[in-house]
């Protein structure tokens, strides 16, 4: 498993941007780079389940971690979606159980420094490595709107 790290520098106000990051539609927007028609199902609070979803059925399941509105947002990955059911645990799925995906907002004067971490299994590390700095591309376009 590896740590990836991706940052962007957004003038706009701490607020604006989480909102961008977890409001429904916003959220469609920008991980609309990761899978086309992408969604979650959850309530955001700390300790709740989070779906994340593709529109075929498949995705995964985690629970927020931890969650400091405006500041930061920490996921527990846990298992995989298929056919809108989660999937007992396998041995493939074992691997990567447990990484964490973290999103952090550090205000600076008129700028806010967005840090994501994602934890990646190496088969799916270039893929992150292409697609978080787009998604990230997008958040800031919408927040500096």
């Amino acid at each position: 498993m590896e740590t990836l790290e991706f940052k962007t520098r957004i003038k706009a106000p701490a607020q604006k941007i989480w909102d961008v990051l977890w409001n429904d539609e916003t959220y469609k927007k920008w991980t609309s780079v990761f899978c086309e028609g992408s969604y979650t199902i959850t309530d955001w609070n700390e300790g709740d389940k989070v779906h994340f979803m593709s529109p075929n059925g498949e995705g995964m399941y985690s629970i927020i971690d931890k969650k400091t509105p405006n500041v930061y947002m920490a996921f527990k990955h846990i298992g995989e979606i298929k056919d809108f059911k989660e999937m007992p645990l396998d041995e493939e799925t074992k691997k990567w159980s447990g990484a964490m995906e973290t999103y952090q907002l550090i205000p600076d004067g008129e700028f806010t420094e967005l840090i994501a971490r994602n934890d990646s299994s190496e088969k799916y590390v270039d893929y992150f490595k292409d697609v978080f700095p787009r998604g990230l591309d997008v958040v800031k376009q919408l927040s500096e709107e």
